[in-house]
């Protein structure tokens, strides 16, 4: 009994100071793994009383098959868009012959020089579009007189009436009228048109188009 009692109180001591050493490599360890380079900030929110912390989740993407009606819609508009493109840039170019020829029509006071100039301005729009407009569908015409009044602020009844006399702008209005078209067709960039007026405002930034002054017919 005796040799049994020194033994346990030699032999305690011991695991005294092994425990001791254990605690203090596991705090020293415990502290190491929060360090300040080890700090993570994230955002939170205090929700009664307890602070949650927030995340913002990636967008989803969401898909689905376009309903007929849908698909009948983005069909027009893609029609829509694929005129303007085509006949913008003979809309611009005659937009500006045109305006030019009105600012020339305010010095030419003389009746006889007037038709003269007219002519002549006239051979070079024939000249320079009878090949690629007669390419155009019905529909992309309906597009490039609306661009023209556009571009000139006159409709084509009003120009032709101008450039080639009332009878010349009644007949091509009745023709255009069995093409279910109509010459003195407005144009509404706030309204009716405004899917066009996009459009083109889509045109000009592509392709640097600069907006140009206009001249109305006289």
């Amino acid at each position: 009994m005796y040799r049994y009692c020194i033994f346990t109180i030699m032999i305690s001591p011991f695991y005294k100071i092994f425990f001791f050493i254990c605690l203090l490599f596991l705090s020293e360890g415990t502290q190491a793994q929060y360090g300040s380079n080890d700090t993570i900030l994230s955002q939170a929110v205090i929700y009664n009383g307890d602070t949650i912390e927030a995340k913002t989740l990636d967008n989803i993407a969401l898909y689905s098959h376009l309903t007929e009606a849908q698909k009948a819609e983005k069909a027009k508009y893609n029609r829509l868009r694929n005129a303007v493109y085509v006949t913008y840039p003979y809309a611009r170019r005659a937009g500006s012959v045109m305006n030019d020829i009105n600012r020339q029509l305010t010095v030419l006071p003389k009746k006889n020089s007037r038709k003269d100039y007219i002519r002549s301005r006239e051979k070079e729009l024939k000249k320079e579009f009878t090949d690629p407009l007669t390419n155009l569908s019905v529909y992309q015409g309906k597009v490039l007189m609306k661009l023209i009044n556009r571009e000139t602020g006159n409709d084509c009844y009003e120009i032709i009436k101008e450039y080639r006399g009332g009878v010349t702008a009644r007949l091509y209005q009745t023709v255009a009228f069995f093409f279910n078209s109509n010459l003195k067709q407005a144009y509404n960039p706030a309204k009716d048109d405004a899917t066009i007026e996009k459009i083109v405002m889509e045109v000009q930034r592509m392709y640097g188009y600069p907006e140009v002054r206009k001249v109305a017919v006289l």
